[in-house]
């Protein structure tokens, strides 16, 4: 996998149109000045060999240097990454609350007003945008009642309590649709459970509906649902790109889009990398996760 995602990363980017040496340079600019830079950033070279010496550098953990910023691209991303993960993990946090308790009800009054309430509510969610979402929640929590700010992730260096009040909109923004996708799915794994033998034998034995639903039939409903939260986290990734540049936010969904709109080829390559990185390890951690909630599978 880490294999494929450079290799498709490395050879899309070359794909996009545009020069970027032509861009950094100006109309202007002379052909022995735009030959000499290009030689300067090795894109001179057959792409074979510009593939290669890309594979040497990743596995230096050298990215190579933004043209645009002339910094090195691993710093960059550095300095993006943790404001992207922490809006990722507060959007996942906050889905994931709001979606188990909201499912196991849902589940648990099949058919009953609550029920269609919170089908409807999920159906909202997962047809409303985060490019509309967001600026109305701008509108309404920060320029009307003032109780939130509008952008930016805090002065550098400030309280973590200003860093959470930025965060706050950002992530309801991008976990709201995933609240929508995770009801759904709880809701449904919990209705299979229900039906098992061994919840019927856990009532004839005389357990608690709150024990049966929780320490019973919700850990093997989790399954399936830690299956699309593994899946979600990349939908996660791509949505921050959006959610980032709504409010503002300094993380490397902003420095991805920068870098695209300004040819920076290393750049976007470092950016697209690390999600693409941090994807697969999301997979991973959810196999993980599997055997703890599934104590067959340990056996397994």
């Amino acid at each position: 996998m880490l294999w494929v995602v450079v290799s498709v990363v490395f050879f899309l980017i070359h794909l996009v149109p545009g020069d970027p040496i032509a861009q950094m340079l100006g109309e202007g600019a002379t052909a022995t000045d735009t030959a000499a830079l290009r030689h300067v950033y090795g894109l001179d070279a057959p792409l074979p060999q510009q593939y290669l010496h890309y594979w040497r550098g990743v596995v230096h953990a050298d990215l190579g240097e933004s043209l645009r910023l002339h910094d090195s691209v691993v710093h960059l991303v550095a300095q993006r990454y943790p404001y992207t993960l922490a809006l990722t993990a507060a959007a996942l946090l906050l889905g994931t609350c709001l979606s188990v308790p909201a499912g196991v009800f849902s589940a648990t009054r099949r058919g009953q007003a609550a029920d269609r309430v919170i089908s409807v509510l999920s159906l909202v969610g997962l047809s409303f945008p985060n490019f509309a979402l967001g600026p109305i929640l701008i509108l309404l929590f920060s320029i009307r009642l003032g109780w939130l700010p509008v952008s930016g992730a805090g002065a550098s260096g400030g309280s973590p309590g200003e860093f959470v009040s930025h965060l706050i909109l950002p992530a309801i923004t991008l976990g709201l649709s995933l609240a929508a996708i995770l009801t759904r799915m709880v809701r449904s794994a919990m209705l299979e459970e229900l039906t098992q033998e061994y919840v019927r034998t856990a009532r004839a034995k005389g357990l608690t509906e709150t024990r049966i639903l929780y320490r019973h039939a919700l850990p093997n409903a989790m399954v399936p649902v830690l299956t699309v939260l593994g899946l979600q986290f990349g939908s996660l990734l791509a949505g921050a790109i959006v959610t980032e540049t709504i409010f503002s936010w300094p993380g490397i969904g902003r420095l991805t889009l920068s870098a695209i709109s300004n040819r920076d080829y290393p750049l976007v390559q470092g950016c697209l990398l690390t999600i693409g990185l941090t994807y697969i390890v999301a997979n991973l951690l959810t196999d993980v996760a599997y055997t703890l909630v599934d104590p067959r599978l340990r056996r397994a």
